[in-house]
């Protein structure tokens, strides 16, 4: 079987395959200068040397022309300080032209004797008359290459709506296919603006737990669908897919949470809000919980159990009172109704002492 070594000419970049020559003992990390068909470029091996099927081979493989010295790497970070100047010139000569593009980057091979300036464009744009006019004021071979979005923003960087920077442009090689579908599956809000990247395309992400939903929603109960649960029959609500768990109502209106059986294969891999291994809970435990979160939210000692059973209270008045539990599970944006309870009773009860 042939021997190909695996080279990258740029961070989270494509691997293409080289033939090693007589190179066999290229390691990771190490810098080589390799054949390509835009002439000589410095590359940095990614895949050390290894056998592949030939079957995985097209075309004929470029060769890796020798290891890359100190003097080659100096001179590669000489070229790469001149792109930007390059970058304001190329603008300025667009602008001349009055051509409809926009210029992303300019990009030196190693040694200098290919340029490459990187711009977008709705359309298809002739610029035969820049390249010669850039040819003569660079004095080295010109290419233009007209990218996408999702290009324009792995070579220009930045962050993402979840505060990162963006996965194209720090690890992310290759751009998976993403479809409304998988935001759909996902449970996602189909607003255009939380569901795009800053390319104005779906989010790449949207692809990463497509797969693992897919298989638990599959696996679980349908929404709509009737099962037994340790309360008794109810009727599916939701899911929670990280924890690999369902909501169930039951026909008393409560709401209870539970795990499935069948799922005791991918019990390692679900986990609840928290990050904690997960388990089946009951619904005691679940209020339990609730409790202790929500409990601090609350100013003030809590009114005892013995305080609230010997109030005396009116007809028709039943509703408004609310129990130590109930005060305690009230949540956050319900915390002003709560207080303003707690005022009325305390009111009621001035009323009746001095009555």
């Amino acid at each position: 079987m042939p021997k190909v070594v695996g080279v990258r000419f740029g961070p989270a970049t494509k691997i293409y395959s080289f033939d090693p020559g007589e190179y066999e003992d290229l390691q990771i990390g190490d810098y080589v200068i390799v054949e390509t068909v835009r002439g000589r470029e410095l590359g940095r091996v990614a895949l050390p040397p290894h056998e592949v099927p030939e079957g995985e081979i097209v075309g004929k493989l470029k060769p890796v022309v020798r290891k890359a010295e100190p003097w080659d790497l100096l001179l590669a970070e000489s070229f790469v300080a001149k792109e930007k100047e390059a970058l304001e010139i190329c603008k300025a000569k667009v602008a001349e032209h009055q051509l409809p593009m926009k210029l992303v980057r300019a990009e030196y091979n190693f040694d200098g004797s290919h340029l490459t300036f990187y711009f977008t464009a709705e359309h298809r744009v002739d610029f035969r008359a820049l390249v010669r006019d850039l040819a003569k004021t660079f004095k080295t071979r010109i290419e233009l290459r007209q990218i996408g979005v999702r290009d324009e923003a792995k070579l220009m960087g930045g962050l993402g709506p979840c505060g990162r920077p963006l996965c194209c442009s720090t690890w992310l090689c290759e751009f998976a296919p993403t479809s409304i579908k998988m935001a759909k599956q996902q449970d996602l809000p189909l607003n255009p603006s939380e569901i795009s990247g800053i390319c104005g395309r779906l989010l790449c992400c949207l692809s990463y737990e497509y797969n693992f939903y897919a298989e638990m929603k599959a696996r679980l109960p349908k929404i709509g669908s009737t099962i037994t649960t340790p309360e008794g029959p109810g009727k599916v609500i939701s899911h929670n897919v990280l924890a690999g768990t369902v909501r169930v109502q039951l026909p008393s209106e409560a709401v209870i949470e539970f795990r499935p059986e069948g799922l005791e294969d991918l019990e390692p891999y679900l986990a609840d809000v928290k990050g904690t291994k997960p388990a089946a809970r009951s619904p005691a435990d679940l209020l339990a919980t609730m409790e202790e979160d929500i409990a601090s939210l609350f100013a003030g000692p809590p009114e005892t159990a013995e305080e609230l059973e010997g109030e005396a209270v009116e007809e028709g008045e039943e509703e408004e009172l609310v129990s130590e539990r109930e005060e305690r599970i009230v949540p956050a944006k319900g915390r002003g109704k709560a207080e303003r309870h707690k005022r009325k009773k305390k009111k009621r009860r001035a009323q009746r002492g001095a009555s």
